[in-house]
């Protein structure tokens, strides 16, 4: 077969004509403990979630560049504030996720708000960052404060631990925590004996467990997380705490913390969670690849967060054709949130994200078949009543 050169002509205009597909260019920052205490549960694992975000979003394919740095803040509010500010202002970029421990969530928000980017928010869990602090700004997945006190303090004074004595680490999210769950045990008919604050991060516990035991509570709630609640169990089995008729409320448990401490020391704790590995056919598989990725590490729900909430932005960025924070931000809170973890949800106006919360007990060692089988799932609390009702939050934002 033979073509004209009129022929040829015409089909090379006809081409160059054509227009090339837009390119946008998008840059994410996973700012987070690296080296600390919070590193299992956050740390390179979020780095590999907002990985396989990209990927499962086929990003490139949409015309979308997508490239991903990370930097680690040390758990301290000015060094996170210090690289949040330099990300925004010399490095271009445009969405800041992770970022565990409250007190440098809140530093990262005011940054936030002030350059006009976007921060969605998975590791710090004060529920003020969608209450009494919100920014039009930050977006809140995962969990909070107040999740984790109605699921868990609700449950244990429902099985007559009334009596409460709080270990509470002394930063914001611990004495939101503290707080929450105070309200929740009141509020039920129960009582708090006393409370004593340790310093973050902590690493002798044996005094404040003293005082605990000797208020004669029912329940020992633990208002930290990471190591800390990690150390403070170890410390309470070496004292026999529970042996003697006292129990343990782990208020924030992460999988890397049963892991840490073993069946054998954590079976029967229970705990308030947004995601377990195991949960259903699309978690697992999700998970298995995400473990061959970490050296085996099954995600906490904090990766799993990473993960739906970076889907969740590219997804906006397609939407609107490009980057512009007013329009993502509409964008985000107008499309009801699914991934194959969370399921389905919304971003609410205060940028609480809404989605199922669970009740689960640590198994004993008998009952695992095997190496991070350690939850079962007690109750599933609905999306509904699983966060803060919008109303009762005082979001200056959702009052507008």
């Amino acid at each position: 077969m033979t073509f004209s050169k009129g022929l040829l002509l015409s089909a090379a205009l006809l081409f160059s004509a054509a227009p090339a597909l837009a390119e946008t260019a998008v840059k994410i920052g996973v700012l987070n403990d690296r080296s600390g205490i919070y590193a299992d549960l956050s740390g390179e694992g979020s780095v590999i979630a907002a990985r396989m975000a990209v990927e499962d979003f086929a990003a490139a394919t949409k015309g979308i560049t997508v490239e991903i740095i990370s930097a680690d803040h040390q758990n301290k509010p000015d060094i996170a504030s210090n690289i949040a500010r330099q990300w925004y202002d010399q490095d271009g970029v445009d969405l800041i996720v992770d970022v565990p421990t409250s007190s440098a969530a809140f530093a990262v928000s005011d940054i936030t708000k002030e350059k006009n980017k976007i921060f969605m928010n998975s590791g710090a869990g004060s529920a003020d960052l969608t209450g009494a602090k919100c920014s039009p700004n930050t977006i809140h997945w995962t969990y909070d404060t107040w999740a984790l006190a109605h699921g868990t303090g609700n449950a244990v004074v429902k099985t007559g631990g009334t009596k409460w004595f709080f270990i509470t680490a002394d930063y914001a999210f611990g004495q939101a925590l503290e707080t929450d769950t105070a309200a929740v045990v009141k509020a039920a008919g129960g009582e708090v004996l006393g409370t004593v604050k340790h310093p973050f991060p902590g690493t002798d516990f044996s005094s404040y467990l003293l005082q605990a035991q000797a208020s004669g509570a029912q329940v020992i709630g633990l208002a930290n997380a990471g190591g800390d609640t990690v150390n403070t169990i170890k410390q309470a089995a070496e004292f026999g705490i529970t042996q003697a008729g006292q129990s343990l409320a782990g208020l924030l448990i992460f999988i890397t913390d049963i892991h840490a401490l073993g069946l054998e020391t954590a079976q029967g704790l229970v705990m308030t969670e947004a995601f377990y590995w195991d949960l259903n056919d699309d978690t697992r598989a999700w998970s298995k690849r995400f473990a061959d990725l970490n050296g085996g590490k099954m995600p906490t729900m904090v990766h799993a967060g990473v993960y739906a909430s970076v889907l969740h932005y590219l997804k906006a960025v397609e939407a609107t054709g490009g980057k512009d924070t007013t329009a993502l931000l509409g964008s985000m809170q107008a499309t009801p949130t699914s991934d194959p973890l969370f399921g389905n949800g919304e971003v609410r106006i205060d940028g609480r994200v809404t989605h199922d919360m669970y009740l689960f007990k640590v198994k004993s060692p008998a009952e695992s078949k095997g190496p991070w089988d350690y939850y079962n799932l007690v109750a599933t609390i609905p999306a509904a009543e699983a966060f803060r009702p919008l109303a009762d939050g005082g979001c200056p934002t959702a009052a507008q």
